[in-house]
């Protein structure tokens, strides 16, 4: 039996997905979209039935059929765009997909890594599963990613930015846990919480285009922070 179902997802959207039941097992088909208003929430079950019967089923006056496929046109068209900014940066050389996918997904709509793989459904990409995602932050953090992409922003900026001046600051962020460790470590904080915390530094060039990002242990000073 196929039928359309709605799911709540962690942003606090519904979901709307096309499902098949077989033995008690319930299988997703398809993704249609994810709505954050009774009016999206129209829109994409009127898709899905569309989907489902395989024919034109009308809509309310306020929601005509083509705002349903120039969404998808849209959201597509978005995510094609990201692709190609990413490629440009000369991101493309990590030779890793999934970590791409999640930096789109993460520019459209800043979520849990978890409901990133919603977020990529809206854009026409699938195929994303909660275990691809952990071995891509375990390769993140084991080949360097930050220091690499480092290095191809600063090439960027030196090919199309101004590094007449470079610009610095800092910030803190704070964790919701009592014990400190070696890295979080409770100092000057700007949100002025108690909890452990880090220290994170940004710089820039005089377009605001970013060069380099770093993080200290939360009890560093920021005057400690500038040569590093």
């Amino acid at each position: 039996m196929t039928y359309i179902r709605t799911v709540p997802t962690a942003s606090g959207a519904k979901a709307v997905q096309i499902v098949s039941k077989s033995h008690g097992q319930v299988v997703r088909l398809e993704h249609i979209g994810s709505a954050h208003s009774k009016t999206e929430l129209h829109t994409l079950l009127t898709l899905a039935r569309q989907r489902l019967h395989g024919k034109q089923v009308s809509l309310l006056p306020e929601v005509p059929a083509s705002r349903i496929y120039q969404h998808q046109a849209v959201s597509w068209l978005l995510g094609d765009c990201l692709r190609t900014v990413y490629q440009q940066l000369g991101f493309n050389r990590l030779e890793d997909e999934v970590f791409e996918l999640l930096c789109i997904a993460r520019i459209v709509e800043p979520v849990s890594k978890l409901d990133s793989v919603r977020v990529l459904a809206d854009l026409g990409i699938e195929g994303l599963s909660n275990t691809t995602i952990h071995r891509c932050l375990k390769r993140v953090i084991a080949n360097g990613y930050r220091d690499k992409l480092a290095k191809l922003c600063f090439s960027q900026a030196q090919t199309t930015g101004d590094l007449t001046l470079v610009l610095y600051d800092v910030t803190t962020l704070y964790f919701e846990v009592q014990q400190e460790d070696d890295y979080r470590k409770p100092g000057l904080s700007k949100e002025r919480r108690l909890e452990p915390q880090i220290v994170v530094g940004l710089l820039v060039d005089r377009n605001g285009f970013p060069l380099e990002l770093h993080s200290f242990e939360g009890n560093r000073a920021e005057t400690k922070t500038i040569l590093p």
